[in-house]
């Protein structure tokens, strides 16, 4: 699976973040490999020996050094670039990159994570970007964010049936015995809480203010039925679970979003059987043979749910993507390149 298709990370434990432990060499190389290829990139930015050297005197004195603006914006804007979710159609060096290195706070960082929904929602003109928050550093850990995607939708595990996502029974059973309270009225599209982390205050659970997320309510452009089946999903794939690290720096939560891919919701969710398994469901609506897999019947329950999910995004105005040409290319997250990574340690 790749980058750009929707990939659930299950909940198993939540681990007390390690303090950083310092590293000057290696740090410092990582360092100056990063700032020289920034000044390449950037021939203004003034002279690389002097900037080095103060970033090798910081390093020195504290274990770490701190990127200047536009070098965190350069990085930043490479990662996401090369994530696999930056639209093909969208110039990188513009993506937009927020710099909230100053926040470490969790009501502020999910506050913050609230602001990025509305800023990338855009209307519908889904604005792919970047918000990062307080650094890892010798002496104290980042803020970390726990959902795998700042929206995502509760699982209920019911007597013969789970409502809802399936992929996050686990984590919905979790954040319920962190203090989350579901709705009076379950439904299969409740939106799950944020839950941040942070070495000063623990975890800490924030549910979504309700006219944030923009949801999509999916109808098909031929089968009238379709609407019937009440399904709906939001606009913006905002993935947070994953560290930025570059120049020897790791910013533990910068959540990042570029657009869907209509594939990611049809088939990778609503299809799938460990999500919401409705193929079998679709295919008996078509009228198709689902005594063999090699009558293909789920393929072609998963074109229409593809075609309806296409369909429904473009008359609401929403941005989305119908093939990976449409994406620049995903690049392997070789150190020290700036990429998004994952963790480690086990998942919340």
């Amino acid at each position: 699976m790749t980058a750009l298709r929707d990939e659930a990370i299950p909940f198993t434990s939540l681990p007390a973040p390690a303090r950083p432990q310092p590293r000057k060499q290696s740090i410092y190389g990582e360092a100056e490999e990063f700032i020289r290829a920034f000044h390449r990139a950037r021939p203004k930015a003034g002279q690389v020996e002097a900037r080095l050297a103060k970033v090798r005197e910081e390093i020195m004195a504290t274990g770490t050094y701190r990127h200047k603006p536009a070098e965190l914006a350069y990085g930043a804007r490479l990662a996401l670039r090369d994530s696999g979710w930056c639209p093909a159609n969208v110039p990188w060096r513009g993506l937009l990159v927020r710099d909230l290195r100053q926040v470490r706070d969790s009501a502020e960082v999910a506050a913050q994570c609230v602001q990025h929904l509305r800023m990338s929602t855009n209307d519908g003109h889904v604005r792919p970007m970047v918000s990062v928050f307080a650094p890892d550093t010798p002496w104290r850990p980042g803020p970390r964010i726990r959902n795998d995607q700042l929206v995502r939708y509760a699982g209920y595990a019911e007597p013969g049936r789970v409502l809802g996502d399936r992929r996050y029974v686990d984590f919905t059973t979790a954040v319920c015995r962190l203090g989350w309270r579901p709705p009076t009225g379950r439904t299969a599209f409740d939106k799950l809480p944020l839950v941040i982390q942070t070495p000063h205050e623990g975890v800490a659970v924030f549910p979504l203010p309700r006219d944030i997320v923009r949801e999509v309510p999916l109808e098909h452009p031929e089968l009238p039925w379709f609407v019937t089946l009440g399904l709906r999903w939001h606009a913006v794939p905002v993935i947070s679970n994953r560290k930025l690290t570059f120049g020897g720096i790791t910013y533990p939560a910068a959540p990042y979003n570029g657009v869907y891919i209509c594939q990611a919701i049809g088939e990778d969710v609503f299809a799938d059987d460990a999500a919401y398994g409705l193929a079998r469901l679709i295919a008996d609506r078509l009228g198709l043979d689902t005594t063999s897999e090699r009558t293909l019947w789920r393929d072609r329950a998963v074109v229409e749910l593809n075609r309806a999910v296409l369909h429904s995004f473009d008359a609401a105005g929403v941005t989305i993507k119908h093939a990976v040409d449409g994406f620049l290319p995903a690049m392997a997250s070789t150190s020290p390149r700036p990429a998004f990574t994952t963790w480690d340690d086990s998942p919340l």
